[in-house]
């Protein structure tokens, strides 16, 4: 139970603060309210002091700069002694009354312009059934919330009423949309700065009525410590002179009570002894206090602060105190600690000077043998220390026997042992206390000890005793434990001793609470540093101990403890690392190998869950949890296979408080977990959930990467082995349809695609409209013969609002100290305000009687759906605006019919990636009100993975308690060259050949153009340019030669290879001259206004539309990208003008480019499940690997030989071969094709690494296990998420729980040097196409993604263009990026609009902190303009009055995610390219950093950076995902490019695309890297031969590449006819391959000819008609066919119901 605390109110009829009730545990304390009211001067010269730092732009809200206000008005440390309860709020309340009247103008401006826009319509409502008639509906007047309803209660006259706006008046529109949006923005913006201050003002009076007790219970508590006459008074102390001790303590902000309690108690013992103590925010925010405190002072005593700036500001101000003790703080500070003869200062050459011989020969006494253990020992040397040392002799061995001492007392805590501290080292050190009885001295006691480890509990002695181990805890608790002789699990729970021996109350609670909840918690308190010990030798687990009955004792510590007591879990409330803890190191994964080791052997889930101890409450609630803290309780605990992390609480105040809710969302947890392991698997449910998203496309049952379909039906026989109740039926029907096919009947559809298809016909609208019974008629399909059965179910509105809601008598008692007190239907009222009321609601999968409808199938005890859309109708603009979504009702239901109505046990998402992990809520540390917390509740979730993308998968597994299961990605492929590409280069081989037999110059050309080839370097643009601009034209070639080059132009024409390798002509030339009579010819007219492709299936008079005409795109969407100066496009005419050495230079360079794309490499296909490579397969994965480093036949070996072959054998089989070549060589025998390689002069090395890596590869079979591992309750071990190409043997095996780096280490000094080399590259490239200028702005896309798997080489790259060095402290923490000085920069500081995807935002807070740091430290450095565009860009801005001038990092709102660009693209809701440049401005117009940094609405600096935008920069991380694999690259990058295109009155800026999962980091422009993806991939034969193969997902991802491909044309411009040409002709025209799409997934397939009739329609794409006419015919037959499908399926539903009724009435007449 929380203590029951009074707190106050703001009295409604004063303007001063009073004493008002209210409600118990309803506020906690507003961090600028406490900072400006918690400490009061008082005669020991306590000061404990806050404030908002003024070193920067005063960033602070309105809300903020008043209570700070109140702060200067008589603040801690002034010489009144604080006794006025009251503050003047006036103003405050003033300020609250204007926000509130903005707030409602703007409300009245917003209903103005819905009114303007919507007012006097007449639209035209289709009926929702065959048999209705179309209505008519006028519009009067509109306002915002009539606009909202319609939306949610009637979508169909929504989207009528949206259709005939567009279409009568599309500028309105558009206009409508343009100007209501940044009043939405400023609306918002001002609503929460009107609740800040409302809070404000509550808890401003809560403290100032609060200060009066908090010093009551202080002197109480001195008193109770020392109580009268165990001391003397003042008279009886020392009278000396004044000694100033000056106390700062950091990460145990829950004791500055208690040290000011001793502070105070040290003062009437010894009143020449004067205590400041001070926080580690007062060095931030009071630096002035501090350093006067400091000035003068005799002793310094730190503890735990570690942050940079606070260290080096501290460092050069304690060097001038005598007595200098720093404890478990940055080692920089800890290195400033000097007591009388003993210090930690390093020597000359940096290294520690150490204590004596003799004192080290007493510390090797308890080392270890063990690396891991060190710490370990160390601890016991600190606490017998003192007792060695006093026979060893020396001043040095004194000091440090004292300094040891001192160490005792500090880390023993409580009131006695620090008020000794301090006064023994005031005797020691500073002044000589009197001696005797009655003196101060006489109150230095020696440490009052607490055990180092022990176990504790509330019913034990009332909590005051401990257990000296595990073992008796046990036994005690087998007697007397609330839960003793219940079949409860038992939860090892590791709690930091600190807060254990200073009494902190949530440690009774959080044991206590876990009994309410069903759990036997064995709360065991460690220093921290000896956490591992504990888990490995003290606790054990059913596994371990059934491993050591078997002899199986290899992974099993031998120092485990006969009586190690048997948990079920284990949970840290510590958080780091396993190993090493807080005291140890902070370098992330140092020893996590020896931590996995211990928990592999344990085999049960790991948890981390603790209170926040460097965050408030409020700060968690408004921001999520963030910085250092974001490390300690999920980055670091990861690295050990940590799941299922729970901040517990936070602080209030300096106070420890838990949240119980979240204390039983933990333990609910647990249970749930456990209880996979206890159950047997015939017993366990299983919720498998696949993917359909977005919705009509054919997505349903894909994944990225992964062929779904093969690996569930691998999944579900795995389960059927496993001894999973999949039904009776299981298997039998379907050896009986496969018995009837041999027999000469129809071929069974594989049980894969027949679950798929069967989730596919559930989606029929009109089956869904009769609820559950309607959906279930339509049966199983081809699925039913495999023991598949239909499993619908539907959710009731009252059903669901009772899910949805806490229970009644829910209050303080269960929410704590939260800044709010929510009601119990919180959740409710929120989706109500959404959706409207649940009962009235009639949206997305809700029958006609208004159930939420839950479709899939069901196999015994296993479940199969597919998750929920997550979409919003009616109104696509409210994404924009609205921060606080919620989930549909229909997708709330869903979630919880797996708990409470399938009782799934587990829920298994299958894929990446769903979205439940990023509905709304906290951005990071869920609360009861974030939605993925609400919905997933007490569900374990098992989530498969790419291994490739650790940077999505952390948002699974911290938002969405995902336990990641990885999965490799598909094999890799050479793109090879094909049709005309492959002509081509023959031809010009041919060439070659022919003019050297000639006696041309070709043989010296050739020589030079294989030496390029061979080192990879590829043709691009600027090497064509040179190439091509040759001197006069010489002589030209004869005879068949010259007979090639027209063909060799005209292949070059059809592929399209003149836009990537252009030709440069002579100015004036004639080639020039016939280029431009060509051009001049061929010119079309101007285009009409151009239309949107209509692709619907019906318009307004109900008969089919089909495809627009092709026209020219509005608003520029054809927009050609420069090309250089004097490029022309030869034609085959042009041949008998072409000088000779122009031609051959010229055809060198298209060589090139050629041998470039025949080496890009590809993904071939999609993944199965648990499925280990083919020979093939695995040749292809070593050679794209090794790539040249060893002989492709010498991976062949490796490749082929069985797995248990190791390098010797694969060695002699090597060597086989080449004798065998070699003796073949000798004799007359034909020679072989190629020769082996030569064992002997393969490199060292690699040959080990290639058997290596193709042992690991074969553990793909993992992945299956570990998901079945993972079900039954088991520790899955981590691993790095990231690529086999760069990242090499460290990511695999696969079937791991994949995590990410540690953001305390990013830039890498490898990826810093990468990064660099990339950022010159970029400048060197624009200062030579732009007269030696650099670029004022740069705008770089920093994604979580490629940040992770390149260690941050996106990040270096924004250092190099500003010019900034990454500064680390001792530890290896990245802690500053500091400005390097233009005198050694030598060139201008480049201005960067960083663009952040929401995961780096999230996950990388400190990253974004230094940053921003960075830029405000540019911005304000006093350099010349012309050298500081930060600094000239924030005074242009400043001038305009513009807050924030030198805000750089911009992403979406707080815990909101994506550009929206691609869902109006997929959409087809766009009108021209600006449109979708707009989009992406309004929703990344957010900024972040330091402070209060965290989502600000800046659009109008973003604006103007875009203004001075002259190049975009990219980095690719993965051959998997290029620019054309994904909608995200052209839904950023693209749309960035086009924004500031429209910011810059109509220029394009450049893009530099840097591949980065290459060894070259060479930078390429976007338009380049398109055409270079489009040939290998889509437009590559054997591309798309391998993806057509994969069945229903192979088709689906054709078919999104469609519609990135329109993607890149409406945002970039990038409309290259030849593109859609080959497109076309391979997936449309080509019948087999049509035949294949359409018959493995039809929607895809439609989708594919809709994106190419769009493309023809907007004007990108000017196809031949007769093109388009097949287009056409082919659409018209796919839209027939699907609406054929849906008919049938409906005659199936309604003939299924029929059946039911009549076997039911049948029923009820027996």
């Amino acid at each position: 139970m929380l203590p029951m605390k009074p707190t106050v109110g703001l009295a409604a009829s004063s303007n001063k603060l009073s004493v008002q009730p209210l409600a118990i545990g309803r506020q906690c304390p507003h961090r600028n309210v406490h900072r400006a009211l918690q400490g009061t001067k008082t005669g020991s010269r306590v000061v404990v002091l806050n404030a908002v730092s003024g070193n920067r732009p005063d960033l602070r809200s309105e809300a903020e700069r008043l209570i700070d206000s109140i702060q200067s008005a008589g603040g801690p440390g002034d010489e009144h002694d604080g006794d006025d309860e009251s503050v003047n709020t006036s103003s405050m309340q003033e300020s609250l009354a204007k926000l509130q009247q903005q707030v409602q103008q703007l409300s009245k401006d917003i209903d103005a312009q819905y009114a303007q826009c919507f007012s006097g319509l007449t639209v035209t409502i289709q009926p929702s059934n065959e048999e209705g008639q179309p209505t008519t509906r006028t519009f009067d007047s509109m306002d915002e919330a009539s606009f909202a309803q319609i939306g949610r209660a009637e979508p169909g006259v929504m989207t009528a009423l949206l259709a005939e706006k567009e279409e009568k008046d599309a500028a309105g529109w558009r206009a409508f949309q343009a100007q209501v949006r940044p009043l939405k923005l400023r609306r918002g913006q001002l609503e929460r700065e009107a609740q800040e201050l409302s809070t404000a003002i509550s808890e401003a009076a809560q403290i100032m009525a609060s200060k009066g007790e908090r010093a009551a219970r202080g002197a109480a508590a001195a008193a109770a410590a020392f109580p009268s006459g165990t001391a003397a008074g003042p008279a009886a102390g020392a009278a000396g002179r004044t000694v100033r001790v000056v106390l700062v303590t950091g990460f145990e902000s829950f004791n500055v009570d208690l040290y000011t309690q001793a502070a105070a108690r040290v003062k009437t013992l010894a009143p020449n002894i004067q205590i400041s103590v001070f926080s580690d925010r007062d060095v931030t925010a009071n630096k002035e206090k501090v350093a006067t405190a400091l000035d003068g002072a005799d002793i310094f005593f730190g503890s735990l602060l570690f942050d940079y700036d606070q260290v080096e500001w501290l460092r050069e101000r304690v060097m001038k105190v005598p007595v200098r003790l720093v404890f478990e703080s940055a080692l920089e500070l800890m290195g400033c600690t000097k007591v009388g003869s003993f210090n930690m200062a390093p020597g000359a050459g940096g290294e520690k000077k150490g204590p004596p011989p003799v004192v080290k020969k007493v510390l090797s006494l308890f080392g270890s043998q063990r690396e891991e253990d060190k710490m370990v020992g160390y601890l016991s040397f600190l606490k017998i220390g003192p007792s060695l040392l006093k026979w060893v002799p020396g001043q040095k061995a004194a000091d440090l026997r004292n300094w040891l001492t001192v160490y005792s007392y500090w880390n023993q805590g409580g009131l006695s042992n620090v008020v000794s501290m301090f006064l023994y080292l005031v005797d020691a050190y500073a002044a000589p206390l009197p001696k005797g009885t009655g003196t101060a001295t006489a109150a230095i006691t020696a440490p009052v000890e607490t055990p180092a480890l022990g176990c504790l509990h509330p019913q034990y002695q009332g909590g005051k005793a401990y257990f000296t181990s595990p073992a008796d805890y046990m036994k005690w608790y087998q007697r007397e434990g609330p839960l003793r002789g219940t079949d409860a699990p038992i939860v090892g729970v590791l709690l930091y001793r600190k807060h254990v021996i200073t009494e902190q109350p949530y440690i009774m609670q959080l044991v206590e609470l876990m009994e309410q909840e069903g759990v036997i918690p064995v709360p065991i308190f460690i220093n921290g540093v000896e956490a591992h010990t504990v888990v490995r030798d003290l606790l054990t687990t059913a596994h371990e101990q059934a491993l050591i009955a078997k002899g199986q004792t290899a992974g099993i510590s031998p120092t485990l403890k006969r009586d190690a007591i048997k948990v079920d879990a284990v949970v840290s409330t510590i958080g780091f690392p396993l190993v090493g803890g807080p005291a140890g190191t902070m370098e992330g994964g140092r020893q996590s190998e020896v931590a996995k080791a211990i928990l592999a052997a344990k085999d049960v889930p790991y948890v981390v869950a603790a209170p926040l101890l460097i965050q408030d409450m409020a700060s968690w609630s408004r921001d999520g949890v963030a910085g250092l803290q974001s490390v300690v309780l999920y980055s670091l605990p990861e690295l050990d296979g940590a799941i299922d992390t729970v901040p517990l609480g936070g602080l209030c105040g300096n106070n420890i408080f838990l949240v119980p809710e979240r204390v039983r969302k933990l333990a609910g947890r647990l249970r749930k977990w456990v209880g996979l392991r206890k159950k047997p698997a015939s017993e366990r449910k299983v919720a498998i959930l696949v993917y359909g998203f977005p919705p009509g496309v054919g997505a349903t049952g894909t994944a990225a990467l992964l062929n779904v379909p093969k690996s569930l039906e691998s999944l579900l026989a795995a389960l059927h082995n496993e001894g999973y109740d999949l039904g009776k039926e299981w298997g039998k029907l379907a050896a009986a349809a496969a018995h009837a096919a041999e027999a000469g009947g129809a071929e069974p559809m594989p049980l894969g695609e027949a679950v798929v298809a069967a989730l596919k016909a559930q989606e029929e609208q009109r089956a869904v409209s009769r609820g559950a019974p309607g959906v279930n008629a339509l049966g199983s399909g081809q699925a039913a013969p495999y023991g598949i059965q239909p499993g619908a179910a539907e959710v009731s509105a009252s059903q669901l609002k009772e899910w949805l809601t806490y229970p009644p008598d829910w209050g303080p008692t269960e929410w704590g100290p939260i800044p709010f007190l929510p009601d119990n239907d919180i959740l409710v009222q929120r989706m109500e305000k959404q959706w409207g009321e649940l009962r009235g609601y009639r949206g997305i999968m809700t029958s006609a009687a208004g159930n939420m409808v839950i479709p899939g199938l069901s196999a015994g005890n296993v479940f199969v759906g597919v998750q929920p859309l997550l979409g919003l109708e009616g109104d696509p603009m409210r994404l924009l605006f609205e921060r606080d979504l919620t989930p549909h009702p229909q997708y709330a239901a869903f979630y919880k019919w797996l708990q409470h109505g399938f009782g799934a046990d587990v829920v298994l998402h299958f894929g990446m990636h769903g979205t439940v992990e990023w509905l709304p809520g906290a951005p990071l540390g869920n609360t009861g009100f974030s939605w993925s917390d609400v919905l997933l509740g007490e569900l374990p979730n098992v989530y498969v993975y790419a291994c490739n993308n650790p940077s999505e998968s952390i948002v699974a597994k911290r938002r969405g308690y995902g336990t990641i299961v990885s999965h490799n990605v598909p094999p890799y492929g050479r793109a090879g060259l094909y049709k005309q590409l492959a002509q081509l280069k023959d031809l010009i081989s041919e060439y070659r050949e022919t003019l050297q037999a000639s006696g041309g110059h070709a043989s010296s050309d050739a020589t030079a153009m294989a030496g390029a080839a061979a080192a990879g370097a590829p043709a691009t643009a600027t090497s064509a340019t040179a190439a091509g601009a040759a001197g006069a034209a010489g002589p030209k070639p004869k005879g068949a030669a010259r007979a090639l080059i027209a063909p060799i132009l005209e292949l070059m024409r059809q592929a399209g290879l003149q836009e990537d390798v252009p030709f440069i002509a002579q100015p004036g030339s004639e080639l020039a001259a016939r280029a431009a009579a060509r051009a001049a010819k061929s010119a079309p007219p101007a285009p009409p206004p151009g239309s949107k492709a209509l692709t619907g299936k019906a318009g307004a008079g109900g008969k089919k539309q089909q495809p627009a005409q092709p026209a020219a795109a509005p608003g520029g969407a054809t927009i050609k990208t420069e090309r250089p100066a004097n490029a022309i496009d030869l034609d085959p005419e042009d041949a008998d003008f072409i000088g000779d050495r122009d031609f051959e230079d010229y055809v060198s360079n298209v060589y090139m480019y050629l041998q470039t794309l025949e080496n890009r490499l590809f993904s071939e296909g999609l993944h199965v499940l648990g499925a280990p490579p083919s020979k093939k397969s695995m040749s292809s994965y070593l050679t794209a690997y090794f790539d040249g480093a060893l002989p492709d036949d010498a991976l062949d070996v490796v490749a082929d030989m069985p797995l248990a072959s190791g390098l010797e054998e694969v060695r002699e089989r090597l060597e086989r071969a080449y004798r065998s070549t070699s003796l073949t060589a000798s004799t007359s025998a034909p020679a072989p094709a190629s020769t082996p390689a030569n064992p002997a002069e393969l490199a060292a090395g690699k040959l080990e690494e290639a058997v290596q890596i193709r042992n690991l590869l074969a553990r793909n079979t993992e992945e299956l296990s570990m998901v079945l591992h993972a079900l039954a309750g088991g520790y899955v071990l981590p691993e790095a998420g990231g690529d086999l190409l760069r990242d090499g043997a460290g990511v695999l095996p696969t079937g791991r729980n994949i995590h990410a780096l540690d953001p305390y280490r990013m830039p890498s000094a490898a990826a810093m040097e990468r990064g660099a080399q990339a950022a010159q590259a970029i400048l060197d490239a624009h200062r030579e196409a732009n007269s030696g200028a650099y670029p004022e702005t740069v705008a770089i896309n920093l994604w979580g993604l490629d940040a992770i798997k390149t260690k941050g080489e996106s990040v270096a790259m924004v250092l190099h263009m500003v010019g900034a060095v990454p500064v680390k402290e001792g530890t290896g923490r990245i802690a500053r990026f500091e400005l390097v000085p233009l005198e050694e920069l030598g060139r201008p500081r480049v201005d960067v609009l960083c663009n952040m995807s929401g995961i780096f935002r999230d996950s990388f807070q400190n990253v974004v902190e230094l940053l921003d740091d960075l830029f405000q430290r540019a911005a304000a450095a006093k350099e010349p303009a012309h050298m500081n565009f930060i600094h000239k860009h924030a005074k242009g801005m400043e001038a305009k009055g513009l807050s924030n001038p030198a805000a750089r990092l911009f992403s979406n709102p707080a815990g909101d995610y994506g550009s929206m660009v691609n869902e109006r693209v997929g959409q087809g809701n766009w009108e021209d390219g600006d449109e979708l440049g707009d989009t992406w401005a309004a929703r990344n117009a957010f900024s972040f950093g330091r402070g209060g940094e965290r989502g600000a609405a800046r659009p109008e600096v973003l604006k103007a950076l875009l203004s001075t935008t002259e190049r975009v920069i990219q980095e690719v991380d993965s051959v998997e995902y290029g620019l054309t694999d994904i909608q995200e690259y052209y839904a950023n990058t693209g749309a960035l490019k086009r924004a500031a295109q429209v910011a810059r009155g109509g220029k394009a800026p450049s893009v530099s695309i840097i591949e980065a999962f290459g060894k070259d980091t060479k930078p390429r422009e976007l338009e380049d890297v398109l055409r270079l993806e489009y040939r290998s991939k889509l437009l590559n034969p054997r591309w798309a031969r391998a993806m057509a193969d994969q069945g229903s997902g192979g088709a689906y991802e054709i078919s999104q590449r469609m519609t990135a491909m329109v993607g890149w044309g409406a945002t970039a411009g990038f409309s290259e006819g030849w593109v859609w040409d080959q497109a076309a002709g391979t997936y449309a025209l080509d019948q087999e391959m049509a035949a294949k799409l359409r018959k493995n997934n039809p929607q895809a397939f439609a989708n594919v000819l809709k994106r190419m009739l769009e493309a023809a329609g907007r004007g990108m794409w000017e196809a031949k008609p007769e093109v388009i006419q097949k287009l056409r015919e082919l659409y018209s037959e796919m839209d027939d066919e699907l609406e054929g499908v849906a008919k049938r399926n409906e005659a199936t539903a309604r003939a299924g119901e029929a059946a039911s009724k009549a076997a039911a009435a049948a029923a009820k007449k027996q």
